[in-house]
């Protein structure tokens, strides 16, 4: 018999299975919200990213239905050939006005403008020093980059610091990535210290915005601005999918960056504009953040009573966030999914994190500004009931 080259693939998936690693999809019905029908079943939705509740927003559908109409369903190729818009521009003029920044551009997503943007920034020649907590695309961007990459205990400046006076001389340039909120813990990135360590150093700081945008800061514009930190030299990174509601990425910063990745950023320049319709609906959404901010009160509202809530249940034990994501830590896989699934059956939508996403399995809970008192308040009362019952205690 000849050997199968394919036959590796069975024997890693049983040893997926084995681990509890394994990942299915659950279907959606209708509309995103603060509740939705999943596979049947009306649930409470503390699952979703769409913080602002703006993905099944009737202005963002009508300004995407508008799109389409006047400039089809897409794009129909690059932005340097066929696939760019005026649209596009609007769009980019938008984020640099909301993130005060010189420029900005758009990408078809947020994990294709980190894999560009690092790679064009960094090669062979360079250093890269990575939160060890950073998003994959953080971190798949790095390796492509064909840069040297270590990576720094999490939000730990002081190890930070000394792998750059250990480091840094050996390279051409350097460029320091993290995450402003991480997505699966809810904390922040010492963004200030970051910055003060880039300029000791002459580094570069890319910092990742995507759950910090239209969430964070005075006027919705992230991290950046929420440390005061804005105009300050860093490159920043951005999803149009979470609280804008959209698909797609940017980055923003100075108009010699952003003209420099327009010739150089490889997921930018071959790769399918982004549609008409995300377009228009990511426009529509950044005019609501700007003219609606009650929006995002609500939504600090609805987080900080349900973290006082929560902080009240015996044995369960909250990692610190200082942002809408709010996670509790379970000893295994085994007892994460348990949790997971009574947490659905009674109606909760929250469903298990585990390795190799995390280093340690958790419930992630995400807060939305649409989410009803009632809702916080089944949450915690379903929590409460099974706390000491289903693994939720102390790891």
């Amino acid at each position: 018999m000849p050997h199968d080259p394919y036959a590796w693939i069975e024997t890693s998936l049983a040893t997926i299975h084995r681990a509890n690693w394994y990942r299915s999809v659950q279907t959606i019905e209708g509309r995103p919200g603060a509740t939705v029908v999943l596979a049947g079943q009306e649930v409470i939705n503390f699952a979703s990213n769409d913080y602002l509740g703006l993905a099944g927003d009737e202005r963002l559908m009508a300004a995407a239905i508008a799109a389409i109409e006047e400039f089809g369903t897409g794009s129909t190729g690059s932005r340097l050939l066929s696939g760019h818009r005026e649209l596009h521009k609007e769009l980019e003029k938008a984020i640099a006005f909301i993130k005060q920044t010189e420029d900005a551009l758009v990408f078809s997503s947020g994990y294709l403008a980190n894999l560009g943007v690092i790679t064009a920034l960094v090669g062979k020649r360079d250093l890269i020093l990575s939160d060890q907590y950073n998003h994959s695309s953080l971190k798949n961007g790095a390796i492509l980059s064909g840069a040297a990459v270590i990576e720094y205990l999490h939000c730990n400046v002081t190890a930070l610091k000394i792998q750059l006076s250990q480091q840094r001389q050996n390279y051409r340039r350097c460029l320091i990535l993290t995450d402003s909120v991480f997505s699966m813990d809810g904390d922040l990135c010492p963004m200030p210290a970051l910055l003060d360590l880039a300029d000791e150093f002459d580094c570069m700081l890319l910092v990742d915005e995507a759950h910090a945008t239209g969430v964070l800061g005075k006027t919705g514009a992230g991290c950046v601005e929420h440390f005061g930190c804005t105009g300050k030299p860093l490159i920043q990174i951005g999803t149009l999918s979470k609280a804008l509601g959209s698909l797609g990425g940017y980055v923003a910063g100075s108009s010699a960056l952003i003209d420099f990745l327009q010739n150089r950023a490889p997921s930018w320049i071959y790769t399918t504009a982004l549609s008409p319709a995300d377009t228009a609906a990511a426009l529509a959404a950044i005019k609501i953040l700007q003219q609606e901010p009650r929006r995002r009160a609500q939504l600090w509202e609805n987080m900080r009573y349900l973290k006082t809530l929560l902080e009240q249940l015996p044995n369960l034990k909250l990692l610190p966030s200082e942002s809408p994501i709010l996670c509790f830590q379970l000893p295994n896989t085994i007892d994460a999914l348990q949790t997971g699934k009574h947490l659905k059956d009674a109606g909760i939508f929250a469903p298990a994190i585990r390795p190799p996403t995390v280093p340690t399995s958790r419930i992630r809970i995400s807060v939305m500004a649409t989410h009803k008192v009632a809702h916080i308040e089944k949450l915690v009362a379903v929590l409460k009931q099974g706390n000491g019952e289903w693994g939720v205690g102390e790891v």
